[in-house]
Order: C-alpha cells, then structure tokens, then sequence
C-alpha cells in the first residue's frame, strides 16, 4: 500500500443489524458525520439481515462495517474487489479469519472502543451480585418487605477480584475497582508479562489459584481454542461458597451446566453472565430458576458512547485504508503483503485523491 495514494471511489456497505427496531441507526449519525469529509467514500446499507453475510451483499462494496453476522468461507466466494471488513467489537469468533486471509481481505476490530463500557459492566454486577440487588428488588415488587433481613450483602472492601483475561477491559476494570478498599487484584492470563502485570498492580497466577483466592472471578478473556470450556466443573469447584462468577466474554467459555450445578447445590454465592454457549437462547436458560443469578442477552456493555466509539473506531479504519494507511486494530496484517490484495488496491487505487 502506498500512503501517497488512494481509491478515486470507495464503496462501504454496512450490515442491516445495525439498525434497530426503531428504523433508526444504532450508532446515530456518527458514521455519516465521519465520512462526510470523504467524498470518494460512497456508503450505502445492506437491505437484509442474515444469520450468515451472503456474498451477494458483500459484492457490491470495497469494504463493510459488519455487527454480528457470521463471515465464512461461502461468505468470501465473490470478493474480488472486497479489500476489508471492519468488525463493530473487539471479539471476531463469528468471522472466519482463515478465510478472509485467503480471500485476501484484512479484517480490523474496534479495539479499545469497549474497554471503558465492559469494564463498568462487570464492577456493575459485581456491586449487583454482592448486595443482593436482583432479590431485594423483588422482595419489594412482591410484598416480602419483612424478609429483607435475610439478604445482607457484602462489600467490595477487603475483597478479592480475580481476572481471567489481563487485556484492555481487564486492566480498566483495575482502574475502576481503585479506591474501593479491595485486596491487590489477581490475574490469569498466559500471555502477559509479569513485570507488565505488575506496573498496574495486578499479580499474575495459575488458573486454580486464581480460582481458590477470588471472591469475583470476571471473565475478560477471547473465545480461541484454548479458552473454550476453561471454566469447567474442575475450576468451579476450588471456588469459595462466598464467592461470585461473571462472564462478560464470550459463551463457550464456562461451562453453563458445571455452573448451574454449582448454584444449585450453593457451592458458590451466585453468577452473571452476558453471554451463552448458544445465542440467542431457544427457551429460558435453567439458570433462570435461580435468585441470585443475573442474566442479559449479550448487550450489557452496550451504550450510546460505546456505539459512537465503535463506529467511530470503524470508520476511521476505512477512511485510512482508503487512503494508503494501515488501519488500527488488524487482526490478519499480513494480508496487507499478500499478493492478491495488492492486486486489488492496485487496480482500484488512483493517485493525488487530494486527502491527506
């Protein structure tokens, strides 16, 4: 790529999930904002959405913003022209990275966009959970007001938040977690640098320590191969009966069935998760019976600013390929040296578009 050159004329498809219910763009007029500034940038919206991205609809399009659809090999048959897709989140287990490697397009993440709102996420359930929210709230809804002495819940001070995953949302949770009087954090994250651990104040241990210690166990890691089913009947079991499980993450990563054993036979204090091993869920999770057990539908991070960040993110990643320059957050950078993908830029790239 050539940061001297650029498209004369850029097509940019956006995937339909990302309108809402209401008719109205998720993420508002962030993107048009954005792009307005770009001329040779010509974005349009997929008119349907699919479970699976249809080569049909990434034809047409240089590059998409795509939100949860899945991206695979069937997905990529006519993408002679596509040179990116730029996924609205940090976690891209619904893309075929392979794949697009092969196809020779370069698949970009919003890293960073949901560091702040997953992280107040899980100190959310974590303060939720610990002072019994879910129950108290329905002690009032149903008229038990006179059982309200049974819920006594517990601080954060003095306790221990134990973080599977020390990324990006990991290390801002420690920075919120900051003046709550809580015991020094511990972590469980192989590819970490001790010494980078402990600048933040975080000790690196071995999963079952990290289990046996904590009194939070929050979930921040990837799903890959080696993370799924990580959290299984094993590692549950060393858990503290006082203590609480949180995925944040992705399904696939604690074993729901060793959980709900686990909850019901009161081994641990309780669990939030946001994510499933199947999503959407077919019927009501068995985890629903329970009390002390908090539950939403993949979206507990979601808000305004983290929808303006991520389109943002997004964007601007487009913009900048379409301009020569490597975007931020590639997760397959080698595609950009690949000899089909240069084929491509080269014949779509034209010189002096007049943007610096």
């Amino acid at each position: 790529m050539n940061e001297h050159s650029c498209i004369a004329s850029f097509s940019l498809g956006f995937t339909a999930d990302m309108i809402g219910p209401d008719g109205r763009v998720i993420f508002g007029n962030v993107a048009d904002e954005l792009l307005a500034g770009y001329p040779h940038i010509r974005a349009g919206w997929m008119q349907a959405h699919h479970p699976e991205l249809g080569a049909d609809q990434l034809r047409p399009f240089h590059a998409a913003v795509i939100g949860g659809a899945n991206v695979t090999t069937q997905s990529l048959d006519d993408s002679a022209d596509l040179l990116a897709l730029a996924r609205m989140g940090v976690g891209f287990d619904t893309v075929d990275i392979e794949a697009c490697t092969d196809a020779d397009v370069l698949v970009t993440i919003t890293a960073g966009a949901s560091d702040r709102p997953m992280a107040e996420a899980a100190l959310t359930w974590m303060l939720a959970l610990s002072h019994n929210l879910r129950i108290k709230d329905q002690l009032v809804r149903t008229g038990q007001w006179d059982q309200r002495a049974k819920y006594h819940g517990c601080e954060l001070r003095e306790r221990t938040v134990g973080i599977v995953g020390l990324g990006r949302i990991g290390l801002q949770l420690v920075k919120l977690l900051q003046g709550f009087g809580m015991n020094p954090p511990i972590a469980f994250d192989p590819v970490v640098d001790p010494a980078q651990a402990q600048a933040h104040g975080v000790k690196l241990v071995e999963l079952d320590e990290l289990m046996a210690h904590a009194d939070f166990v929050t979930i921040h890691c990837p799903l890959t191969p080696q993370t799924h089913g990580l959290i299984g009947s094993d590692q549950i079991a060393q858990m503290k009966p006082t203590a609480y499980l949180i995925n944040a993450a992705r399904g696939g990563i604690v074993d729901e069935v060793a959980l709900y054993d686990a909850i019901k036979g009161n081994c641990i204090a309780g669990a939030a998760l946001d994510c499933f091993a199947e999503e959407p869920l077919p019927a009501p999770h068995p985890l629903c019976e329970f009390d002390n057990v908090i539950l939403a539908p993949h979206c507990i991070g979601w808000t305004h600013e983290l929808y303006r960040d991520m389109a943002t993110s997004a964007c601007q990643g487009i913009i900048d390929l379409s301009q020569g320059k490597a975007p931020h957050g590639m997760v397959n950078p080698q595609v950009l040296e690949r000899p089909g993908f240069i084929s491509k830029w080269q014949r779509l790239q034209v010189n002096g578009c007049g943007h610096e």
